[in-house]
C-alpha cells in the first residue's frame, strides 16, 4: 500500500490543522492506521492509531483530548484533526499502515509508511 500524507503547515499556538493520509494499492480497510511524529533530534513517537473499522482508537497522552484520528474507508483516507496546537507539537508527521489484528503504538508493528508532512507551531 502507498501512503501520501498532506495538510501540514505553519500555525500559531492554539490554532488547528487537519492532516490527511490517502492510501492506494491494497484494500485500505485491511489495515489499522497510525500517526507518528518526529521532531529534530528526537525519535519518532506514536501519536494516534485507529482500528480497521474505525471503532477503536488510541492516543498518546500528550495529545489526548486535543487530537482526533478518524478514517473514511470509502475514500481510503485517514485523518488527524489537531486542535489547540502547542509549539511542542511541531514535528514531521507520518502516517503508517499496520496489517496486524490489533492497533499498536509500536513503530515496528507498522508495515507501510508515508513520506511525512511538516507541522510547525509558533508561540
Amino acid at each position: 500500500v502507498q501512503l501520501q500524507a498532506s495538510g501540514g503547515g505553519l500555525v500559531h499556538a492554539g490554532e488547528s490543522l487537519r492532516l490527511s493520509c490517502a492510501a492506494s494499492g491494497r484494500t485500505f480497510s485491511s489495515y489499522s492506521m497510525g500517526w507518528f511524529r518526529q521532531a529534530p533530534g528526537k525519535e519518532r513517537e506514536f501519536v494516534a492509531a485507529i482500528s480497521k473499522s474505525g471503532f477503536s482508537r488510541n492516543y498518546a497522552e500528550s495529545v489526548r483530548g486535543r487530537f482526533t484520528i478518524s478514517r473514511d474507508n470509502a475514500k481510503n483516507t485517514v485523518y488527524l484533526q489537531m486542535n489547540s496546537l502547542k509549539p511542542e507539537d511541531s514535528a514531521v508527521y507520518y502516517c503508517a499502515a499496520d496489517s496486524g489484528a490489533y492497533i499498536s503504538i509500536r513503530r515496528a508493528e507498522y508495515d507501510y509508511w508515508g513520506q511525512g508532512t511538516q507541522v510547525t507551531v509558533s508561540s
